[in-house]
């Protein structure tokens, strides 16, 4: 992993941005890509070379003479640990500059406990991780993090979280550089979740919305191809947009009629409940739905049309391409997507819902870990990052 880490010379970068994607290119068409001479993108090559950001690949069929070589990213050049940093669990993960998980670990873990012995627990997770792939604290080039709450992301400081205690305003960056001196990025749960669901199953759409169901509802939204997190950190937060239906039911944010206080797991739970069935959590709904009750399939199903009467006004204003629906209750699958379809298919204009996919997401639970990876990488191989030297 060692090389030249000096600052790249004029025209390394955008050669870079383009090998980025993975695909291999010989330097001949390197040089059509980018107008550069044959020479100069030579003495580049080598330069990326020698910082162990590229490598050679297969050779590509010759017309004739030697083959020519291809080069394309090192995804092994370092490695980035990724957190998704839940409610009541925690993970953790290695992987390298693709994205590719090498290693991870998950536990329980109660964020209620504070800052400090959660991001313990993460950095003794990390390390014991790292020994695992047979890497070092050296070979770390980022962190990437989600937690269950707003994020000022130019800070990495959670403000005013409503479930995680002792943490509004902790300097999550500082603490950890502390223990590993390397860039850290920190976001909220769902934006870090539309970025892995991205990434592995949509990676060529432009306009995405992640939404998830589970003790809250949020959404991440991906338009222009660039994760939109608003002023304050809080777009998406559509889980306190208020829906007719809920108009006299309370909501722990203080007001009332919103959609998480109807939609939610733990709400559908309590419906269930005033209906004599029992049901405490939303795992308890899922274990319900999946023996066949029929009202608990039809509590989701509304559910799902609740959040669909929401979602129908997101087409409108932001007209997705993707619509994918994640989180704990997404694990009832189709019942909660039927609602969701039911009312934003009848209730949209044609044109904005004519290429409109809503799925279940392909990434579930890992979702959120895959997008703390690549927070991370993409910090690492961005041009701002690459022009500061690569280390």
């Amino acid at each position: 992993m060692s090389g030249d880490t000096t600052t790249p010379s004029t025209g390394v970068n955008e050669l870079f941005q383009l090998l980025r994607d993975g695909v291999p290119r010989t330097r001949a068409e390197l040089a059509k890509s980018t107008g550069l001479a044959r020479s100069t993108v030579a003495a580049r090559v080598d330069q990326l070379m020698r910082m162990g950001l590229i490598t050679p690949v297969a050779e590509a069929a010759s017309t004739g003479g030697r083959p020519p070589s291809q080069f394309a990213l090192n995804p092994a050049a370092k490695v980035v640990i990724a957190a998704d940093v839940g409610a009541s669990h925690a993970t953790v993960a290695v992987t390298d500059l693709s994205g590719s998980i090498l290693a991870e670990r998950s536990e329980p873990l109660d964020i209620a406990l504070g800052p400090v012995p959660v991001l313990t627990w993460l950095v003794e997770g990390a390390t014991m991780l790292l020994e695992r792939v047979g890497r070092d604290r050296s070979h770390v080039a980022a962190i990437g993090i989600g937690v269950p709450g707003p994020v000022e992301h130019s800070t990495g400081q959670p403000v005013n979280p409503p479930i995680m205690p002792g943490w509004n305003r902790f300097d999550i960056p500082g603490w950890l550089n502390q223990h590993l001196e390397v860039p850290v990025l920190v976001d909220n749960d769902v934006n870090i979740m539309a970025l892995g669901e991205r990434s592995v199953a949509w990676p060529g759409v432009e306009h995405l919305m992640f939404v998830k169901v589970a003790t809250g509802i949020g959404a991440g939204l991906i338009s222009g191809g660039a994760l939109q997190r608003g002023a304050q950190g809080v777009a998406g937060d559509i889980g306190h947009v208020q829906v007719a239906r809920a108009a006299d039911v309370a909501c722990r944010c203080g007001n009332r009629g919103c959609l998480e206080a109807i939609a939610s797991g733990p709400a559908i739970a309590r419906t269930l409940r005033e209906s004599g069935i029992e049901a405490h959590t939303g795992s308890d709904v899922v274990d319900l739905v999946e023996r066949g009750n029929i009202e608990a399939v039809q509590a989701v199903r509304q559910a799902g049309r609740d959040i669909g009467e929401v979602l129908t006004t997101c087409v409108s204003l932001v007209n997705p391409s993707v619509i994918a629906i994640g989180g704990s209750m997404a694990r009832v699958g189709e019942h909660l997507i039927a609602g969701v379809r039911e009312v934003v298919y009848s209730r949209s204009i044609p044109l904005a819902t004519e290429h409109l996919s809503i799925v279940q997401s392909a990434t579930a639970d890992r979702a959120a870990v895959i997008g703390a990876s690549m927070l991370a990488v993409e910090h690492v191989l961005s041009p701002e990052a690459l022009a500061g030297g690569f280390r």
